[in-house]
């Protein structure tokens, strides 16, 4: 969910208490500090009793599905000079099936109060600040800017810079090529890299106090695990992104277009895309509202197969009980064509969740 939503569904609830870190260590020149959320949901949805079979022929059901998650983060900072810090920053998120953990962050670097930071490691890319744009509900994503790549999203190997200087923010980052390798005898690219390699870059400007944000961001990468020419495949990615905040109100749109940035849902051509997304969201005392619809395309599909990638609106509602307990509930309409994808592709959602924020 778009941290500055939470912040205003916050301060305009006169919460009393703050969820934040609790810091375990501080002296002079250093802190340590703990984080995290305990967050129970149960997703209603379709889903296929059997992964091996074709996609129209799936056996199906609706079932309740635990997708239960905890999050736990480690922030440390020292101060290195003066307005200069070295920071760490490290964060694990559970899951209720064990099948999925991992390790969401883990990067090091150093902060300049003046000039911004840079870090290595695990980190998040630079088009993450442009898809929080429509990306504010608690529990359905942004469809398409869910779709950025890997070297623009949250990545290891990854070098990366943000600062803000007064109104506009600006961040770049670097993803190197990794020593990853196939070692499958039987593929086609046995031998050759796995991994991506590339760059993103994004900025975002707040027009003064009027409530209106800009941003714009670029991402290029270099598909390594592509079947054919695998080293030269390259695919770019172009957002642009609106927002306008008054009073309780927020509205939010967003801009793609991709290349060589998608797959189409039914023959499983990587192929370009174009595609648009709004959100809005009000805060009502204690509670939040908020809504988006996301469209997406093949741009190319030239065999003439089906090319609606994403098409979909959901709807949540939150009530923070405080700054540290909230409760939610979310659907998502589902209208792409499950005879062109699939019932389990085409499904709707229904999410209950609830969280606790330390």
């Amino acid at each position: 969910m778009n941290k500055n939503l939470i912040a205003l569904a916050v301060a305009a609830a006169t919460f009393s208490g703050a969820a934040s870190a609790a810091t375990v260590y501080s002296d002079d020149t250093s802190s340590l500090a703990i984080g995290g959320r305990v967050e129970a949901r149960a997703l209603l949805s379709e889903n296929a009793k059997n992964e091996n079979a074709p996609v129209l022929t799936q056996q199906t059901s609706n079932d309740v599905t635990d997708i239960s998650r905890v999050r736990v983060n480690i922030d440390a900072k020292t101060q290195i000079a003066d307005g200069v810090q070295g920071i760490g920053y490290f964060e694990r998120e559970f899951k209720a099936d064990n099948a999925n953990d991992e390790n969401r962050y883990i990067y090091a670097g150093v902060n300049s109060d003046k000039y911004g930071q840079i870090v290595y490691g695990k980190a998040d890319g630079s088009l993450g600040m442009i898809t929080d744009f429509t990306d504010i509900m608690a529990y359905a994503g942004s469809v398409v800017g869910g779709t950025k790549l890997a070297v623009a999203d949250r990545t290891t190997n990854n070098l990366a810079y943000s600062g803000t200087f007064n109104n506009l923010t600006f961040k770049a980052n670097y993803v190197f090529d990794g020593a990853a390798y196939n070692d499958d005898a039987n593929s086609k690219n046995f031998g050759k890299k796995t991994d991506q390699s590339g760059f993103s870059t994004a900025v975002k400007y707040n027009v003064a106090d009027t409530g209106l944000a800009l941003g714009a961001g670029y991402a290029q990468q270099k598909d390594q695990t592509a079947i054919n020419n695998p080293v030269n495949q390259t695919s770019k990615q172009t957002f642009a992104v609106a927002s306008y905040t008054m009073g309780d109100l927020y509205f939010g749109g967003l801009y793609k277009y991709g290349h060589r940035d998608a797959t189409n849902l039914v023959n499983g051509e990587v192929t370009d895309s174009q595609g648009y997304e709004f959100a809005a969201a009000y805060t009502m005392g204690k509670a939040v509202f908020t809504t988006t619809y996301g469209f997406m395309k093949d741009e190319r599909n030239t065999s003439g197969a089906y090319d609606e990638l994403a098409n979909q609106l959901s709807v949540d509602g939150t009530y923070y009980f405080n700054s540290n307990f909230r409760t939610y509930a979310s659907y998502t309409f589902n209208m792409l064509d499950k005879n062109k994808v699939g019932k389990v592709a085409a499904s709707d959602q229904v999410v209950l969740g609830a969280r606790y924020d330390f």
